[in-house]
């Protein structure tokens, strides 16, 4: 089991080169109010962990500590509403859940609807994210080695990197990618369900997986597919072995847009 990669900062800033479409956040000439909320808990190294988020990011990190560190920047145009903004971490050795609780939208008049929290979150490396949910933003999920990782994205860019557990990601607009450094020979599954938008995977050459992908109104392209099919027009559907498979598996599935598997080192 390698370490999780150091430089995480810069494997972010890489991606969200690659994706063109990453949602904007906000002009230069934004006056927002800034509140941190930091607090650390010991927890079991296979605890359960779940997050839920409304507008803004969640960072999940992998670690060999035995604890769990959260990090919040509350967001908002004024100090009132920064205060309505609500964190709130219910910890147990088994078990941790962080919810945010936003004041409710009005849906007509003047009233200040600002508002995001981005978090920043280390766990054992084999603990389990039973649920991840973010109405939108960005998620990062990295070096995650627990048995499993559901995660749920209404609208943004989602990320996996170096992850080896049986994982499911929920998209429903935006981009999703999934990059690995490198392989390890063990088994797990990855499952990618994206309603608009793009699905990127990001392979090393000596990966071997089981392939299922479908774009049903889009395209698939794959590094790994056979001469003929990479040339082909229009393939849409692909269920293949690479190097004979191994132990993973990996599902994507896009109902309008596209889908690209790259060879991240050939």
């Amino acid at each position: 089991m390698r370490p999780a990669t150091i430089n995480r900062r810069g494997f972010r800033l890489i991606l969200t080169a690659l994706l063109s479409s990453l949602t904007s956040c906000g002009s230069a000439t934004d006056r927002t109010l800034e509140e941190i909320f930091e607090q650390s808990y010991p927890i079991e190294p296979t605890a359960n962990v779940t997050i839920r988020n409304g507008d803004g990011a969640i960072f999940v990190y992998g670690s060999p500590a035995n604890e769990i560190r959260v990090r919040a920047i509350k967001k908002a145009y004024t100090y009132e509403r920064l205060k309505q903004i609500v964190i709130n971490v219910s910890a147990q050795p088994g078990s941790v859940s962080i919810e945010t609780n936003f004041p409710k939208k009005q849906t007509w008049g003047l009233f200040d609807r600002s508002g995001t929290v981005d978090y920043t979150i280390v766990v054992p490396q084999t603990a389990n994210i039973s649920r991840l949910e973010l109405d939108n933003g960005e998620v990062l999920v990295d070096g995650m080695h627990g048995q499993t990782i559901h995660a749920r994205l209404g609208s943004g860019q989602m990320f996996e990197h170096n992850c080896f557990s049986d994982a499911t990601f929920s998209l429903g607009r935006g981009t999703i990618a999934l990059t690995y450094e490198w392989w390890e020979q063990s088994k797990f599954s990855i499952r990618a369900d994206i309603t608009h938008g793009n699905a990127l995977a990001f392979l090393p050459s000596d990966a071997a997986f089981h392939l299922t992908a479908e774009a049903v109104d889009g395209k698939i392209a794959s590094d790994f597919a056979e001469q003929d099919e990479r040339s082909a027009e229009g393939i849409s559907k692909v269920d293949t072995l690479v190097r004979n498979g191994g132990d993973v598996t990996i599902k994507m599935h896009v109902t309008e847009g596209n889908i690209k598997i790259v060879e991240a080192n050939p």
